[in-house]
């Protein structure tokens, strides 16, 4: 993952149908990404969004495989 991406935890997503979803925007903050989220449920009111934190670990603590 980029380093702007690790900079940016907060992801706003938008969820579909089947299980299914886009990554709209990353933020730096929560407050910034619930700010969009309104935003984002006024223009398009019959899809659903939500704001996750989507940390990304240091290579050394993820799950390697031997």
């Amino acid at each position: 993952m980029p380093y702007r991406e690790r900079l940016q935890p907060w992801v706003l997503v938008r969820l579909l149908p089947k299980m299914q979803n886009i990554r709209v925007a990353r933020f730096r903050s929560r407050s910034d990404a619930e700010g969009h989220l309104l935003a984002y449920r006024r223009l398009m009111p019959n899809d659903q969004f939500i704001v996750i934190f989507d940390p990304v670990l240091p290579i050394e603590h993820q799950l390697k495989t031997h």
